[in-house]
Parts: C-alpha cells; sequence; structure tokens
C-alpha cells in the first residue's frame, strides 16, 4: 500500500485540492529534467519543474505482483529542454522517470506515484509521445541467445564476418521507372543472379535507406521491391548489399561462410522429440540421423 502523509490525507479528504503532477527525468547522459502540469515553475529538492503547456499524462497502470507498471506521458514540443534533434538522437530513450502527485501551495505534501524509464519517444511535427516502462521491465527482456536452425547474426556484421564492400555483395544502380511507393526497376544490376539483393539493403546516394524484400533479373533489368514505401524518382542513385535468409546453406553456398554460421541447423525440430517408435522402423535405440 502506498505510504501518503497525514497532511496531504486531510487535504484529499476535503474534496479541495491544490494537487499537480511532476515529472522528474534522469537521462542517461546525467542530465535532469523537471515538467509538472501546474501553470508556473516549482523549485523542489533543487530541480525547477517548468510547467509544460499541453502535457498530457496517460492512465497508471500497476499491480502487485510482477507484471509490469506502464504509463504514457504526450504533450507539445513547448519545452526548450525536449527538441525535435534530441528525440530523433535517441537521447531520451530509457531516462529514469519518477512521477508524483504534489500539492503546490505546500511542495513537502507529495506522494510517489510511478518509477520507470521511458520507453522510445516518438515525435511529430509540434508534439511527442513517449511510453513509461515500469522498473520490472528489463525482467522481461530475453537474455542470451536463442537456439534456433537459423543464425541470429546480421549479415555484414562482426559476428558474421562478411565484407559486404567487396564486389560481389555489393552493387551499384540507377532507378528506371517507379511502378509504386514500394517497387522499382533499375540498371547496373545486370550481373547479379535473381534475388541475390532479397533481403538486402539499398542506401539512397541522397541519403536514407531502405530494406529489400525481393529482387529479380530480367533483359538486363532489375526489379527491386522494399519492405517500406519511399519517396521514388527515376535516376536517383543507390548503392544496394547482398541479402541473407539466415539459412545454413545459403551461408555456405552465397557467402562460403559456414564456419561463422550463428544458429544450430542440425537441432531437432519438434516432430523428431515427440516422436515415438515406428513399426517396421529401426527401433533399436540407435540414432535417428543414421
Amino acid at each position: 500500500m502506498r505510504a501518503i502523509q497525514e497532511a496531504l490525507a486531510a487535504r484529499l479528504a476535503s474534496g479541495v485540492t491544490t494537487l499537480c503532477t511532476i515529472w522528474r527525468i534522469e537521462r542517461r547522459d546525467a542530465q535532469v529534467f523537471g515538467f509538472s502540469d501546474h501553470d508556473r515553475a516549482l523549485d523542489i529538492d533543487g530541480v525547477t519543474y517548468e510547467p509544460m503547456q499541453g502535457l498530457s499524462g496517460g492512465v497508471i497502470e500497476k499491480a502487485a505482483d510482477l507484471s509490469v507498471d506502464s504509463a504514457s506521458v504526450s504533450g507539445a514540443l513547448s519545452s526548450e529542454a525536449i527538441t525535435p534533434a534530441d528525440l530523433a538522437r535517441g537521447l531520451w530513450d530509457g531516462a529514469r522517470v519518477d512521477v508524483w502527485r504534489i500539492d503546490w501551495t505546500d511542495v513537502s505534501l507529495k506522494v510517489h506515484v510511478f518509477a520507470g524509464r521511458l520507453g522510445e519517444a516518438q515525435r511529430g511535427a509540434a508534439a511527442f509521445e513517449a511510453e513509461l516502462r515500469g522498473l520490472q521491465a528489463p525482467l522481461n527482456t530475453p537474455r542470451g541467445r536463442v537456439f534456433s536452425r537459423f543464425c541470429d547474426a546480421d549479415v555484414g556484421d562482426a559476428r558474421c564476418g562478411v565484407a559486404l564492400t567487396a564486389p560481389t555483395f555489393r552493387g551499384t544502380g540507377t532507378v528506371l521507372d517507379v511502378l509504386s511507393a514500394l517497387v522499382f526497376t533499375a540498371s547496373g544490376l545486370e550481373d547479379f543472379a535473381d534475388a541475390w539483393f532479397a533481403e538486402g539493403r539499398v542506401m539512397w546516394t541522397l541519403g536514407g535507406a531502405a530494406d529489400v524484400v525481393s529482387h529479380s533479373v530480367q533483359g538486363g533489368v532489375a526489379t527491386i521491391e522494399l519492405y517500406d514505401a519511399v519517396d521514388l524518382a527515376p535516376d536517383q542513385t543507390f548503392d544496394i548489399t547482398a541479402g541473407c535468409d539466415k539459412r545454413l546453406s545459403t551461408c555456405r553456398a552465397k557467402f562460403g561462410n559456414a564456419a561463422n554460421f550463428r544458429g544450430f541447423p542440425h537441432m531437432p525440430g519438434p516432430d523428431a522429440m515427440i516422436a515415438g517408435p515406428v513399426e517396421g522402423g529401426d527401433n533399436d535405440g540407435g540414432s535417428r540421423n543414421g
């Protein structure tokens, strides 16, 4: 049960209160910020809680068990402390958040209602929204590796070891025709086989990148489909890197990199685990793999 000071409880019971909500946020770079939904600044324990017009706190959900507490906060970008550039750089992601209900006529009267961290902060043209995750959230985060037949490395990263800068795995193309926001044809990739760049990545010369769904070649012209819609135009140039479907056969045949395969391709599946003796089978207790 949350402990509430007697003086604050008496004011709550009176039916007429002078309460506001304050948010104390400590970013990972150790900078501390204070915000409130009051109409004037409040100085509390050495932190100035500035008024945030248009700030709105969402419902706070708490439980007595180990399920994760959650809340949210959203508002206009009306504070100099919260800039679009800092939100885009992720400086606010993972910041420690403490939420208090406080009597603004006597700031010593307060009750702590939430502790956690900011999830991903999203922003629009003039507003932002951030999820608040309780302190139990890290307990629900998977630790270690997942056993799977598929590789859990990303092609080209340090664990994979493939050099995507090699000409074999990298091409340069030019957009010919835009078929939709997701599909376009391109020149310059006629020397690469069908699907060579499927699950790969396009890096636009003017900036930005996109992930590739499929790649095919017909008559020297490549057709590329993307996962996300982008603003395409003829004559745009780009670099594109080979993709991997994370199977051992692909790792061996396409990249010659089976020694660095980060999966468990010989792990038996559910059918093998639950299979029993079969009439006429080789039921001698030996290996099922022969």
